[in-house]
């Protein structure tokens, strides 16, 4: 019999270096073992074995549940930001009713309808800002990105509710926005209360004022009968299970955290690394604006979606540094072998998105932004796989990869902008994602010129180069 190999570090330099430093901590597994290993580590598990091998994966993300569950067991980091009733957080048949019921408004002709809103949330971040002002990328993705989950998700964009939930969802996100206060989540004995002033504290009275304004509007839908808005949150509130049953209103504040977290702090987060790698390699720029330009003047949202270039770039975006490293947890149900290693029930697997994405025999030069790859080739759903896949793919992928094309494409087609800092940017842990460490720190020039058209970024070294790297 032949278990898996072991991370050869101790388990007190895991657990830290994993929370700490999720990139070092991949490295170092990827460096001793390329292609599986059982590690030790918190937030997951106390053990579960990292799975870096693409064919692999793929079996993990493809298997029945009879093999291999999918159980949120291992996930219950996740629920003191999303609530214990998130689809994230179910497993079974409850788990696949309600993902049935939040499927429809993330396809089809829903999609449409939400295009012209989010070129329109754009113009209105960044037409607003002066010449000369420098601002941080990731906090204006995070505003536009909030908005779209406020118009999309909730149905309000505009009113009393609206302007107070803006600011808390932004608070409770910005918590967990460093290695340091992210420890919170991986160790409950931080989780205290001492009040106003402690960081928990805060983030429970941050939490607790982001749901007295959900339950309100959900109270007040119910009492005036209008559930039967184009939003996500009415479709919910209209929706009924296989018994006939509706919603509760604590299922629905758990979805509507999970859509808002998964949906915004995420989509935030890849927008701000494409308008870095956009803006630090000019000739990416320049191939963008030429087949933004070949749609002619006012480009549907649809048309700019399509766009071949804009597509590889955001692959790119979402390969180099995934924003979410892990996909779900699955438990093995019975014996089995996976890459010549037994592995008994109860043993957990993750797919390790960041190592999979770095290997050099799928993605040569790994550390280089080329979206060139992804025009020459499809990469299999264990090489790519930036929402996770199975029974626990994101469920807003679509509307994730549809938001993050149109707000490139309408920044870099309508407005000026430059990077500040010629340093590369740096991932970092930010809750249970990777974050650009710096935030993308650029500099509104002014509306877009034509005439300006190769004139996109200072010479920062080259992509490839010592500094670069």
């Amino acid at each position: 019999m032949q278990s898996p190999p072991k991370l050869d570090k101790s388990p007190f330099w895991q657990r830290l270096t994993w929370v700490i430093d999720p990139v070092k901590f991949f490295e170092t597994v990827a460096s001793q073992h390329s292609d599986l290993c059982e590690v030790k580590t918190i937030g997951f598990g106390e053990e579960y074995i990292l799975v870096n091998h693409p064919e692999a994966i793929k079996e993990i993300l493809s298997s029945n549940r009879q093999k291999l569950f999918a159980s949120s067991e291992n996930n219950g980091v996740l629920s003191p930001l999303l609530g214990d009733r998130s689809v994230i957080l179910l497993e079974g048949n409850p788990h696949r009713q309600r993902r049935k019921l939040l499927m429809p408004p993330f396809h089809g002709e829903r999609m449409a309808t939400y295009g012209q809103s989010i070129v329109e949330l754009t113009n209105e971040v960044f037409g607003g800002m002066g010449v000369g002002e420098n601002f941080s990328a990731r906090d204006l993705a995070q505003d536009i990105s909030l908005q779209v989950i406020l118009q999309v998700v909730y149905g309000i964009s505009d009113g009393d509710r609206a302007q107070k939930l803006k600011p808390l969802i932004s608070e409770m996100a910005d918590v967990f926005n460093s290695p340091l206060t992210s420890t919170m989540l991986f160790f409950p004995k931080l989780q205290q209360d001492w009040g106003a002033w402690s960081p928990w504290g805060y983030f429970v009275r941050v939490r607790r004022a982001i749901d007295k304004l959900i339950y309100a509007e959900i109270a007040e839908r119910r009492e005036q009968d209008n559930i039967h808005g184009e939003d996500i949150l009415s479709m919910l509130m209209s929706a009924r299970d296989e018994a006939g049953q509706p919603m509760s209103d604590s299922e629905l504040r758990d979805e509507l955290m999970s859509l808002m977290f998964a949906g915004h702090e995420t989509t935030a987060t890849a927008i701000a690394w494409a308008l870095y790698w956009v803006h630090r390699l000019p000739e990416v720029k320049a191939k963008l604006l030429d087949e933004i330009a070949s749609l002619g003047a006012s480009p549907e949202p649809m048309a700019i979606a399509k766009l071949p270039y804009l597509d590889a770039v955001c692959k790119e975006t979402l390969r180099i540094y995934p924003v979410a490293m892990l996909t779900f947890a699955r438990v093995v149900q019975q014996p089995m072998q996976l890459l010549g290693y037994d592995l008994e029930p109860g043993k957990v697997l993750m797919g390790n998105i960041f190592s999979v994405h770095q290997r050099e025999d799928i993605y040569p030069d790994a550390k280089q932004f080329k979206p060139e790859r992804f025009l020459e080739r499809e990469f299999t759903g264990g090489e790519f796989v930036p929402f996770g896949g199975g029974a626990r793919r994101c469920i807003g992928e679509a509307l994730a990869k549809f938001e993050l094309k149109l707000v490139i494409a309408t920044v870099v087609s309508r407005y000026q902008l430059n990077l500040v800092d010629g340093r590369p940017e740096k991932p970092q842990r930010r809750g249970v994602t990777l974050s650009p460490a710096g935030g993308v720190k650029m500099r509104f020039e002014g509306n877009f010129s034509r005439s300006q058209k190769y004139e996109v970024t200072k010479a920062f070294p080259k992509e490839g180069s010592k500094a670069f790297r």
